[in-house]
């Protein structure tokens, strides 16, 4: 009988680490959603600890994913990395070229470009390459997820001066968009359409299906940034340090800021939650602006250059700094409510997993947070 309840305890305590394991969200590609907004419906913690760090002995400028617990990244030596729970390295693909673009995770397959302009898709689970898409030129930004009617597609820009549309399956071409100059971030996508901004100074509303510009707004300034998407709004900073909101609909700017100074470049994508808006700058502060009329809510200064994204959780914002410190600050007021030296440069955005959170440092460490 004492073993019969032993077996009982056993089996109703494993049934519910795996009801807990399934509860939890991936965060399987770059900022988390498709729209790029940035945000978790995970709370932060208020006094997150260390668990571990591993080093890849490379500079890197990539931002992690998580899938099933699995995290991927990519570093300048041209290695992606597969990392577990407990910091153990499960497998490494080497591609020769630098990695700077965050990977994404569909189908169990690792998906991410590099320098040298191609495309990859690896096994999520051993690293072997799947198949592999040409640009013709080097892949700065993250590929996004399109799927509609148990259709899906895969998008990313390249310098090649063009967005592509491939079959995440096969790595086939689906279709490809060119503009007048590179590509940089990467494209936001909601039920309006894809939403990007190039090089050239314009952004773009194209229909995922048939790869048709359907309308544009050219703001005249250079877009290396990501926009994010809230409702009919992108919301998406520029070279010159202009942030702007626009109506999706009109085309319109709704609202625009000016930059601070002449370092005021804006390079991180936007965390959007409720009605406030979060980016940082090369001007070394993070800014919150309410989404409506572009007002400042608040504003936090860090002792270097805020170029990764924030992410957002109910009430906390969580980003790095070039300062090398990684912080915590309450989502109403601005306030620092936690903060961690990692001692080198941070220029990622964190990925979020359950109790976890990974970011990356520029000398290629790979730091896992938990509550």
């Amino acid at each position: 009988m004492k073993s019969y309840w032993l077996i009982l305890i056993f089996t109703l305590s494993t049934l519910t680490f795996s009801f807990a394991q399934e509860g939890i969200k991936d965060w399987a590609m770059y900022r988390g959603e498709s729209d790029l907004s940035g945000r978790t419906e995970s709370e932060l913690p208020s006094n997150p600890s260390l668990k571990w760090s591993i080093k890849t002995n490379s500079r890197t400028l990539s931002s992690p994913v998580v899938s099933n617990g699995i995290v991927y990244f990519g570093n300048n030596d041209g290695i992606l990395y597969a990392v577990n729970s407990e910091g153990e390295v499960l497998w490494k693909y080497e591609t020769g070229t630098s990695i700077e673009a965050p990977p994404v995770v569909i189908d169990n397959k690792v998906i991410f470009g590099a320098l040298d302009g191609d495309l990859r898709a690896l096994d999520a689970g051993t690293g072997k390459l799947i198949w592999t898409y040409v640009t013709e030129n080097q892949i700065m930004g993250s590929v996004n997820i399109w799927s509609r009617n148990n259709k899906t597609l895969i998008i990313f820009g390249s310098y090649d001066y063009n967005l592509h549309c491939v079959n995440p399956g096969d790595g086939s071409g689906v279709w490809k968009l060119e503009t007048d100059n590179f590509v940089h971030g990467t494209p936001a996508i909601s039920a309006l359409g894809i939403v990007f901004g190039g090089c050239d100074g314009i952004l773009r509303v194209v229909d995922p299906e048939t790869g048709k510009e359907k309308k544009n707004s050219n703001l005249g300034v250079y877009i290396a940034s990501s926009p994010a998407l809230s409702g009919s709004y992108a919301f998406v900073g520029s070279h010159e340090g202009l942030f702007y909101s626009i109506d999706l609909n009109s085309m319109k700017v709704k609202w625009e800021i000016p930059g601070r100074d002449e370092y005021s470049v804006i390079m991180a994508t936007p965390a959007i939650r409720k009605n406030r808006i979060i980016v940082g700058s090369e001007d070394k502060y993070l800014y919150c602006y309410n989404a409506t009329d572009g007002k400042t809510l608040w504003e936090f200064r860090t002792g270097g250059r805020v170029i990764g994204s924030a992410v957002v959780s109910p009430s906390k914002v969580l980003f790095g700094s070039r300062d090398g410190k990684v912080y915590i600050l309450d989502i109403e007021s601005g306030e620092r409510i936690w903060d961690f030296d990692t001692g080198k440069p941070v220029s990622c955005s964190p990925a979020i997993y359950g109790d976890m959170f990974y970011i990356l440092t520029e000398d290629g460490r790979l730091l896992a947070f938990e509550k």
